[in-house]
């Protein structure tokens, strides 16, 4: 359902469950893109509202009439066009993302079912770590089908294969197209030979010895700001990946995007969500481009797909035990 605006005009409601740092930059976003009015929901009381009292006040300089709504009820999410789950447990310095399975499992599980009760024809984004397994414990919870649950992986990890490409040759990064499939982890599968600069692949342009670094680097790319960091990750790039994914999706833009989608044979792979180029529109993952791939390529993205296999049965271990 679309709600009326303050204009009296009608506009879509994007719920963001979890105010970290993550879920606050996405309110601020989608706000100040002009993309949908938003329910910040977190479980400490006075964070999201404190928040979203401060992207209020910002509207006279932002120029936008949004509303930002800051809640701990989920009743106040309801009937949103899209939920977007960031709830959990960040990463610390040591940590991998597998490493959140059990205590972002029970999180994530838990805030889908509370969110999609007010709002059952929402579409669902995830973007709790581990991504690709978080993703497919959201699906089970929600009782969606599989193409209305979508994880956000692919287009950070391809930003970042942007960015360090661009980095190294001395390039505008808006010249750049990078392809990233794979699981958002250390099995990622950067993919140079779809990777290019102005339609000119990278492999023509650089090294072998230089692409593999540059892809170990966009595998490492979440724990080096981590290691960086020290007191949390990343933020403003998963933010800005998520808002493209919903401005996809509420626009109907049908833009061709890296995200985590649920496969029924695709690169002979079922079952499973795990990072492809998908066709993301109002209907949500509207269709999954199979590339022609090596056979190393092949049997990497098979490996990954396995390690995320493993950890949806090691979750569902934990959930049940719990």
């Amino acid at each position: 359902m679309i709600h009326p605006s303050s204009t009296g005009c009608f506009t879509p409601r994007v719920a963001i469950i979890g105010a970290g740092n993550v879920g606050s930059t996405l309110a601020q976003r989608i706000v100040e893109k002009n993309i949908a009015d938003v329910v910040l929901l977190d479980v400490l009381e006075g964070r999201p509202q404190g928040l979203a009292l401060d992207l209020m006040e910002a509207r006279g300089v932002e120029r936008h009439d949004r509303q930002i709504t800051g809640t701990n009820d989920f009743a106040d999410t309801a009937e949103a066009n899209i939920i977007v789950v960031t709830a959990g447990l960040p990463r610390k310095p040591g940590m991998s993302r597998d490493d959140l399975l059990q205590t972002n499992g029970k999180v994530v599980t838990e805030v889908t079912q509370k969110a999609i009760a007010y709002s059952p024809d929402a579409m669902v984004v995830v973007v709790t770590n581990p991504l690709d397994v978080m993703t497919y414990l959201a699906w089970e919870a929600s009782g969606l089908p599989p193409e209305q649950v979508i994880g956000m992986a692919g287009i950070l990890d391809s930003a970042r294969f942007q960015t360090f490409l661009a980095m190294e040759l001395g390039v505008s990064v808006s010249d750049i197209s990078a392809t990233v499939l794979g699981s958002h982890g250390d099995l990622m599968v950067p993919i140079p030979r779809y990777s290019t600069v102005n339609g000119i692949p990278i492999t023509e342009l650089l090294e072998a010895a230089t692409i593999a670094r540059i892809v170990e680097r966009t595998r490492n790319g979440g724990a080096e700001i981590v290691e960086l960091m020290r007191t949390g990750g990343a933020y403003f790039a998963p933010a800005s990946a998520t808002c493209i994914m919903v401005e996809s999706i509420l626009q109907n833009q049908a833009r061709l995007l890296p995200v985590a989608a649920y496969l029924r044979g695709e690169y002979g792979l079922q079952d499973v969500f795990i990072g492809v180029p998908a066709r993301l529109g109002s209907r949500g993952v509207e269709g999954v481009l199979e590339l022609n791939l090596t056979d190393a390529e092949i049997a990497a993205l098979h490996r990954s797909a396995q390690a995320v296999r493993n950890n949806i049965d090691r979750a569902r271990e934990v959930l049940t035990a719990a």
